[in-house]
């Protein structure tokens, strides 16, 4: 940084305004204590523009003289690309730009700034008797230029697609702050290169998205939910196979859950009773959406049929919105309830679908070979194959010395696994500061030359969130 803070934030008051412009670190809290708490570094400032012209400002001033700057929404991303390296750079938070600036549903499409609130988004679509169906844990809180700039996925994948392919364009403050105009909602443009798509899941480092025109779909009349009891992964994949041919597109997710998430959740409170049929090893969370004039009972004689073929052995379905809320809240409070039980090693990592059940069981076997007594959390999205691959401490452990001695052992097992099934280190979280060294360590050569000649020609001088992803 070439300016000392308090001339940054001076020089960000004359731009913005200093209401603002936070300059003082205690009063930075929020905007640099990310959800793990694994990255402490402060800010030289924090900058909460209220208006794309306003990130204009900010960016060309930061071009000037050299400065980092972190684009940030909700501050709910678990890889830190939303929080500073270094200590010198200035956080530009987007959370005043919140406007839905339009809902257009013949095109089927939402134009939505950075800043707005995921659930706002759901809002301002059901509000139309549309969807937008990218559906998260966070959602009270991740904002939507966080969610593309990291290509989130969520719950919904299966049927609807990432935040990649729910976007039909972005608007763009790039390093030099000129303003990339891209909102585009043209199902066909075939005139050169596709933009978007290069800032959709860049974290930040190649511009700073301020708005997107998003992908929304007509609301379903029902949904039918149901929570099976499944021996293990296995029979989870043939499960999955047999409901995908008889459903197709209608079917919105299928999700995986061991039964010592139901365990954890139990004993901590977090369920106000049993969501399942029963005891079981595992248990799998299927969901399918009824449009307008469809026949209900689609999902029930799935799951006659799995019956029939010995694939379960119990299950339940949804009869109220409170029991599709509780068996939704089983599946979204998995990640919350581990660090109620100490420390936990997290992997978000994907393989190809058919190769879930080899994962975690060669996962599990290497895990307790490490660490007898390690407890294996895997969880998630076998519709997709993203699995939440986690490791609570062994019960009665210190939390600190389990994390000094299994952190690095688990990651490399895990990952020599994930690699060798033709799987990736990041299956929606992103890489940030966390996985930046590994990324340099598995990455093709080849791309990753084509990715830093992209970085080089679109931020020359290395301002946009510096130091995430290539480092």
């Amino acid at each position: 940084m070439t300016l000392p803070a308090a001339d940054v934030v001076a020089q960000l008051t004359a731009l913005i305004g200093g209401n603002a412009v936070i300059g003082e670190t205690d009063k930075m809290g929020n905007f640099l204590n990310e959800p793990r708490k694994r990255f402490h570094q402060t800010a030289a400032a924090v900058a909460l523009p209220a208006s794309v012209e306003q990130v204009q400002a900010i960016v060309r001033w930061a071009s000037e003289h050299g400065i980092g700057v972190i684009p940030q929404g909700g501050n709910t991303g678990l890889v830190g690309a939303q929080v500073p390296l270094r200590g010198d750079e200035v956080i530009v938070s987007l959370g005043k730009l919140d406007r839905i600036r339009s809902v257009d549903v013949a095109a089927g499409t939402m134009t939505a700034e950075a800043g707005v609130i995921l659930e706002n988004a759901h809002k301002a679509a059901e509000a139309e008797n549309t969807i937008f169906p990218l559906w998260l844990a966070s959602q009270g809180s991740a904002r939507v230029g966080g969610l593309l700039s990291s290509n989130a996925g969520g719950v919904n994948v299966l049927a609807y697609g990432n935040a990649r392919e729910l976007t039909m364009g972005v608007e763009a403050v790039l390093a030099d702050g000129r303003l990339y105009q891209g909102l585009n909602s043209l199902k066909k443009d075939n005139t050169g290169y596709d933009l978007k798509d290069l800032l959709v899941g860049a974290e930040g480092t190649l511009g700073i998205i301020t708005a997107a025109t998003l992908k929304i779909f007509p609301k379903p009349e029902d949904y039918e939910t149901a929570l099976v009891n499944i021996t293990g992964p296995e029979a989870a994949l043939t499960l999955f196979q047999m409901v995908r041919e008889r459903i197709g597109s209608r079917l919105n997710a299928f999700e995986i859950i061991p039964a010592a998430g139901l365990a954890m959740q139990l004993r901590h409170g977090m369920l106000d009773r049993d969501p399942t049929a029963g005891p079981s090893h595992w248990y799998g969370l299927i969901e399918v959406s009824r449009m307008k004039g469809g026949a209900a009972g689609t999902l029930m004689a799935a799951i006659e049929a799995a019956f029939a073929d010995g694939l379960i052995d119990n299950a339940v379905l949804a009869e109220s919105l409170s029991d599709r809320t509780r068996m939704w809240s089983f599946r979204e409070q998995m990640s919350e309830v581990q660090s109620k039980e100490g420390a936990s090693i997290k992997h978000d990592v994907s393989v190809p679908i058919a190769a879930v059940p080899q994962l975690i069981a060669e996962g599990s076997a290497a895990a307790e070979r490490l660490f007898p007594g390690i407890r294996p959390v895997p969880f998630g999205h076998m519709g997709d194959g993203n699995i939440h691959f986690n490791f609570s401490q062994p019960i009665g452990a210190d939390g600190k010395t389990f994390m000094a001695q299994a952190d690095e052992a688990m990651h490399e097992a895990i990952y020599e696994i994930v690699l060798r099934l033709g799987g990736s280190i990041s299956a929606e979280h992103g890489i940030g500061q966390l996985k930046r060294e590994l990324l340099a360590q598995v990455k093709d050569p080849v791309a990753l030359d084509m990715m830093r000649a992209i970085k080089t020609a679109l931020d020359p001088k290395g301002i946009l969130n510096p130091g995430k992803m290539l480092g």
